[in-house]
């Protein structure tokens, strides 16, 4: 029998599955780590609790740990991510899902409870929902909580600073901050899914429009360089010295924010940090600025003091509303602040969360091995395991090594 759900209807099942099965068809390094790693009987008997964007590449990667003999809740990180169809049909599919499209944050909060309530091993999570939500509410979970793996650069900060204080229990994969994560899904996953996203609900021209980019981490980067590409004249907004040196190596434009307020066109946070854009800003910007978010939780943008100045807003297009500030002038913000890429599109290609989610797969796959191993805190991906998944890609796109010969391995071996 299912198990007990709660999803918005399960008559979107069909539409769920054609996505998922559409993913599954193009995720070939997530699809050979199964048949290499996953079936071994590692996750056999496991509960696994899944909190992550809830879409046709999640749908996918859980399925592979209930084939390979976990039990898996899961439930969204972002109740704007949530695809209803997908929860339909993973539920279809007999696993546990609480997840709703626009839920309310006591709803989403319920969601993520319920999903702790399954008495899981390992977690696998994205900005340490069930994490802080365990550590806080659930604290009579914890004994019989393995380990976790995190998705997100927020998510990893909020779990660096529970180390700090002393507060984080269980062991935690900083699978975000693995290489096959964070080079190709942070820079060229929201670079190209954040672009698209922005195009597709707004469908104005990119060409010629000052772009801010907050932030020139991974994300940053790629965000930087695909607005580029679109034609887009590029303002790179950064705290740290070195990585503002690097834009402007990279010939991008860096300002402060409150330089770069009054002449965006576009404005893309990706900092993972609160309180971005603020009153300050806004008070600034120019009539038809447009507002979006690329990182991980929506409080990037101070939507409350927008909301302040402006009053309730309006949706004039779909994803888009509109605030109207006192002069008349027309600030635009996208999918409610939410992550835009995922809130007003479908993520992610699939091919880069094939990598992404090859990460998570095997952060779990060595966790119910070797958490037993691992003290409380925030952990790396071990090395081999990241090399492991790119030469797993590597060999399916049918590209060879070079190896170094004995007098190489010799030479980089000896101080002489």
């Amino acid at each position: 029998m299912p198990a007990p759900s709660t999803i918005r209807d399960p008559s979107l099942a069909a539409e769920g599955e054609r996505k998922i099965e559409w993913v599954a068809l193009h995720s070939h390094t997530l699809n050979a780590l199964q048949r290499s790693h996953l079936n071994d009987g590692s996750l056999r008997g496991r509960r696994i609790a899944m909190a992550i964007h809830l879409e046709a590449k999640t749908a996918h990667l859980a399925w592979l740990f209930h084939e390979a003999g976990a039990r898996v809740a899961v439930t969204g990180s972002n109740p704007w991510s949530t695809q209803d169809d997908v929860a339909a049909a993973l539920a279809r599919r007999g696993l546990e899902v609480h997840a709703l499209h626009g839920a309310d944050p006591a709803t989403f909060d319920q969601h993520l409870l319920r999903t702790l309530d399954t008495r899981p091993d390992l977690i696998l999570d994205d900005g340490a929902e069930l994490v802080a939500r365990l550590h806080e509410k659930r604290r009579d979970l914890l004994p019989g909580v393995r380990a976790a793996s995190e998705e997100t650069t927020s998510g990893v900060l909020r779990l660096a600073a529970m180390e700090r204080e002393g507060a984080l229990a269980i062991p935690v994969i900083a699978a975000n901050n693995a290489r096959c994560k964070q080079m190709f899904d942070n820079r060229y996953g929201t670079g190209q899914s954040t672009l698209t996203a922005l195009l597709s609900a707004t469908n104005l021209l990119l060409a010629g429009k000052t772009t801010v980019v907050v932030s020139y981490g991974w994300c940053g980067r790629g965000l930087a360089a695909y607005a580029r590409g679109f034609g887009a004249r590029v303002v790179v907004v950064e705290i740290d010295p070195i990585k503002a040196l690097e834009a402007v190596a990279e010939g991008f434009e860096v300002m402060s924010l409150a330089e770069a307020a009054p002449v965006g066109d576009l404005f893309i946070t990706a900092t993972g940090s609160i309180q971005v854009l603020r009153r300050e800003h806004f008070e600034r910007m120019k009539d038809g600025a447009l507002i979006a978010n690329a990182g991980n939780f929506a409080h990037e943008i101070d939507i409350a003091a927008l909301e302040q100045l402006a009053g309730e807003g309006r949706e004039v297009r779909r994803h888009i509303t509109e605030y109207v500030l006192g002069d008349g002038r027309r600030l635009h913000l996208l999918a409610h602040g939410a992550l835009v890429n995922i809130a007003a599109a479908d993520g992610h290609p699939v091919e880069v969360m094939d990598m992404s989610f090859s990460v998570q797969a095997l952060s779990l796959h060595y966790l119910a091995r070797h958490a037993g191993e691992l003290k409380p805190g925030v952990h790396p991906l071990p090395e081999e395991i990241d090399t492991a998944i790119a030469r797993a890609r590597l060999e399916l796109l049918g590209v060879k090594l070079e190896k170094p010969t004995p007098e190489q391995e010799a030479y980089r071996q000896s101080w002489r």
